[in-house]
């Protein structure tokens, strides 16, 4: 037979205000924005702040029986966002210019060519099969296959599309794309020469090899080299898909009489307050029924929590960038190259936060400074001791390292364990796994493949 039992236990529940206030921290403006049209859509007690001529009436309009319809309409508005900026100011529209994606260009160019409509179909297919660093993603069989053609004929047209701008699109591989690149422009045959027939030698720095086995010069070896390092590696990257490619800062840091004050770049977020006609029926006694309360009430409340939400989320963010000063108090008096380690912890602590929240602030966030623009996480970094027992951050050691990596001999390259030796005779003691790992992280390649021709 089942017992009934009772249990007593603790949990830690969330509730829609703080899922709300934690949802809204970890966006962005631009997120934020999206988020605050959506909720103007969604909820009719929010409404858009716009500048109202008050017109003065000498008679006042016939109220009903219940309800005071002039004195709701006319009531103050009490809730309200508003950013650092004045939006009295006439917003000029600015044109957007037009700009045609990649895939869109080469099927332009496709369109100019004197081709039958077969080969067209086939290089409209190998241009959707086009990936973002410009290089063919499907295999010629496939597409084929896909198009009951003759592999003979995809790759026809696809040499075809490689030699369209930009050259070397459509590539198997970086040799192919080199190769096409090389046969464009014609510039040098002994480069050709090495794409094409001593592409492993060239990739792995075997000069030596090379010189003894092409029978050429070292200044001619040199040239060759130069060439091929102006081509385009990634022929689908380095042009603009849309006018977005910018960074907009979240955070403004200004510096007022010798100050720095710091606000939120909330310029650009629509103006939205409490509707005052919603607030002013909720008060109604009479003349509502339940379900219509219950709809205000709910409503209402919503609307207050989204408000209070996105007020409470500036506020954090400017504790948490004024906490951020305080304790990289080198790096905003000017000297950006000083940086001290700084976690997480250290400004939750200073702030008396949870760790969660400094880290969704500082996520994907940007702050503009009188120095540039960095990105939060930027003053966040790990610290190590050195031999002369100052704790440094290993942003300063990763400089350090990528300073003796540019000034080596690029003939003879330092290995990480010499570079270990080198940080070693500056006072950093890291081991050499630790310099490979910085070295990833700066995306410098090893040694062998630093090698340049002395």
């Amino acid at each position: 037979m089942p017992k009934l039992s009772q249990t007593l236990e603790q949990r830690q529940k969330l509730s829609p205000q703080q899922i709300l206030q934690t949802v809204l921290l970890q966006m962005n403006s631009v997120d934020l924005e999206e988020r605050i049209l959506e909720e103007l859509e969604e909820n009719p007690a929010l409404e858009l702040s716009e500048p109202v001529e008050t017109e003065s009436d000498s008679e006042s309009e016939e109220s009903t029986e219940d309800v005071d319809w002039d004195e709701i309409l006319n009531a103050e508005d009490e809730e309200r966002t508003e950013g650092p900026y004045d939006r009295s100011k006439e917003e000029r529209e600015v044109p957007v210019r037009e700009v045609l994606t990649p895939v869109e260009r080469l099927l332009e160019q496709i369109d100019l060519m004197d081709i039958s409509a077969t080969d067209r179909v086939i290089a409209e297919s190998i241009v959707w099969n086009i990936d973002e660093q410009g290089y063919l993603a499907a295999e010629v069989e496939l597409i084929a296959d896909r198009l009951d053609a003759e592999v003979s004929d995809v790759e026809r047209v696809l040499k075809v599309v490689q030699r369209m701008e930009p050259p070397g699109i459509g590539a198997r591989d970086l040799q192919e794309c080199l190769a096409v690149q090389l046969e464009v422009k014609g510039e040098s045959d002994l480069a050709y020469k090495i794409v094409r027939e001593k592409f492993e030698d060239f990739a792995n720095r075997r000069f030596e090899q090379l010189e003894e086995e092409l029978n050429c010069h070292r200044d001619d070896l040199q040239e060759a080299f130069d060439v091929i390092s102006r081509l385009n590696p990634k022929p689908g990257e380095g042009s603009p898909t849309s006018d977005a490619d910018y960074i907009l800062p979240d955070l403004l840091v200004e510096e007022v009489d010798g100050k720095l004050l710091v606000s939120v770049n909330d310029g650009n977020l629509p103006d939205f307050r409490l509707s005052s006609l919603y607030e002013n029926l909720l008060k109604v006694k009479n003349g509502n029924s339940s379900d219509v309360n219950f709809f205000l009430k709910k409503k209402v409340e919503s609307a207050k929590w989204f408000v209070l939400a996105v007020q409470q989320r500036q506020l954090t963010m400017i504790k948490v960038m004024n906490a951020i000063i305080n304790r990289q108090d080198a790096f905003f008096s000017g000297d950006t190259l000083i940086l001290r380690p700084m976690i997480l912890k250290d400004i939750a602590d200073e702030i008396e936060m949870d760790i969660s929240t400094v880290s969704r602030v500082t996520r994907g966030k940007y702050v503009q400074t009188p120095w540039g623009v960095f990105e939060l996480k930027h003053f966040f970094s790990e610290g190590m001791v050195t031999e002369s027992g100052e704790e440094v951050s290993t942003k300063l050691v990763k400089d350090v390292l990528k300073k003796i990596i540019d000034s080596e001999n690029k003939g003879h390259p330092h290995s990480d364990d010499k570079l270990a030796e080198r940080m070693k005779e500056r006072g950093y003691l890291i081991a050499r796994r630790t310099v490979a790992k910085y070295r990833e992280q700066l995306k410098i390649p090893v040694a062998r493949l630093r090698r340049a021709l002395p």
